[in-house]
């Protein structure tokens, strides 16, 4: 009924459009309850769409928040543990067994589950993490639903489980949105995560059980091993600065702390274990203390060896040197070393030998000197300063004793496992008189035998795990019933 209104203004001059103007306001108000008023209220109304999605003028979105964890790293994470790069913490779940031993936390990340896998393995690898266990593969080199790696360092055992789908490239994807979600958020349906989790537990002391089958955890000294008898394995050791040691002794250092050899303090006693102590890698070692490395080292690598083991003296025989008394803590292991012969004292003829001196420095002819007979297992070579020199090439040969000397050219005798390369890597300087530091003693006390016979920290403490766990391929033996019926 307003049409006509309209023909006749754009046939008009535009001086009637004033009339125009109170026309349209007369038609709008005749025609407010009709069909046509409704659908003009429609066309001139505001896009409900803009309400829900104001990102679509350029404004942020009350709806969308930031992709940004909210969850904090705990306070006592282990700073040596690595965090993969741009992963997301999601959950921290305190250990159920021990909350103040280790938690469990539960990452996030838009990379393929194979580059968290291979992050982790270089990373453990290149820190002289010690591999437990880790996943194996496929025939395809698929990664399999789940994996494990497990890694060890010092006291500090972390699990990373890394979960995946049925391919080395397949993502955990995240639960599906809902239509009207997807229609709105079309990059967020096809957003997807790789989930993994890192659970790490400190065992120095009586520490957590291992969780499955792939954990593993050092076995513990038996109950007659941790009594305090000097140069025995004591609990394994807490220490917390394992990592200002040079980096190529560190691994020694680790692995003879978890075997309980490395006691500060005489009688194997070692204060505040649980909390952690310095070892001081590069502080000088005494004496006293070599001694009773090497004991400790000694008999627990060769614990399945009764014949190789250093038998500790009793404190009812005549004591081999001065001031060494039948009292002092590390009688035990110092009179036993003597007592097999290994350490120069009257026993062995040298009458000038009456002092031990425990709390010299030790230096580096003597730790040859005491290690190196435990290595042969037999009579040390005759040596001379030119032989030395040949094998060696040690320009201040002419500076070790006698008696050194002839350590020194038998551990060349063992090649890539000789005491020296191992402990000092390679030099034309032997400096036979230059103090051992903790590392160094550690070093050498972390092998013992001939090149291709002998035993390692790293071979016990595998041996220890195999030992503690129940073989899965074992078959029992069969009653005398079931027998019977076969």
């Amino acid at each position: 009924m307003c049409s006509p209104v309209f023909a006749v203004l754009f046939s008009k001059r535009p001086v009637i459009l004033t009339g125009f103007i109170g026309c349209l306001l007369i038609s709008l108000s005749a025609c407010a309850n009709s069909t046509n008023s409704e659908a003009l209220e429609r066309s001139l109304a505001a896009d409900p769409k803009l309400k829900d999605n104001p990102a679509a003028f350029g404004l942020p979105s009350q709806n969308n928040s930031p992709n940004e964890t909210l969850v904090a790293l705990p306070s006592d994470f282990p700073s040596e543990i690595p965090v993969y790069p741009e992963a997301q913490l999601q959950e921290v779940t305190p250990s159920t067994s021990d909350p103040n031993q280790g938690q469990t936390l539960r990452w996030t990340t838009t990379d393929p589950s194979n580059s968290v896998q291979s992050f982790y393995q270089k990373e453990f690898q290149s820190n002289n993490w010690e591999i437990v266990s880790q996943p194996t593969e496929t025939e395809e080199g698929a990664v399999p639903p789940t994996d494990t790696l497990v890694a060890r360092q010092n006291n500090l055992k972390v699990t990373v489980s890394i979960q995946s789908g049925s391919g080395s490239n397949s993502f955990i994807s995240t639960p599906s949105p809902t239509p009207a979600a997807a229609a709105n958020s079309p990059a967020s349906s096809a957003a997807s995560t790789t989930q993994f989790t890192i659970q790490y537990v400190r065992d120095g002391s009586a520490a957590a059980a291992p969780s499955s089958s792939n954990s593993e955890v050092a076995s513990q000294p038996t109950a007659e091993a941790t009594t305090d008898k000097p140069g025995s394995p004591s609990q394994p050791s807490v220490f917390t600065d394992i990592n200002k040691a040079p980096q190529e002794l560190r691994q020694y250092v680790e692995n003879l702390a978890v075997l309980g050899v490395l006691s500060l303090n005489s009688g194997g006693s070692k204060s505040n274990s649980a909390a952690g102590e310095q070892f001081e890698p590069n502080k000088t070692i005494t004496r006293r203390q070599y001694a009773r490395w090497l004991v400790a080292a000694n008999n627990q690598i060769y614990s399945n060896s009764p014949g190789k083991q250093i038998r500790l003296a009793s404190t009812d025989v005549q004591p081999a040197f001065q001031d060494i008394p039948r009292s002092d803590p590390d009688f035990p292991a110092i009179q036993g070393l003597a007592e097999a012969g290994l350490i120069p004292s009257r026993l062995t003829g040298d009458a000038t030998a009456v002092l031990f001196r425990p709390d010299a420095p030790l230096t580096r002819e003597n730790l040859i000197l005491w290690k190196v007979p435990l290595d042969t297992r037999q009579t040390l070579p005759t040596a001379s300063v030119d032989a030395v020199k040949q094998t060696w090439g040690f320009q201040d040969a002419g500076k070790t004793e006698p008696k050194a000397l002839r350590a020194v050219l038998a551990d060349f005798q063992n090649g890539e496992l000789a005491n020296i390369r191992r402990v000092f890597g390679y030099t034309t300087l032997f400096q036979p008189k230059k103090p051992v530091t903790r590392a160094e003693a550690a070093a050498a006390v972390w092998y013992f035998g001939a090149e291709g016979e002998g035993v390692s920290a790293q071979d016990a403490l595998q041996s220890q795990r195999q030992q503690s766990q129940p073989s899965a391929t074992s078959t029992p033996e069969p009653t005398p019933s079931s027998s019977a019926n076969q």
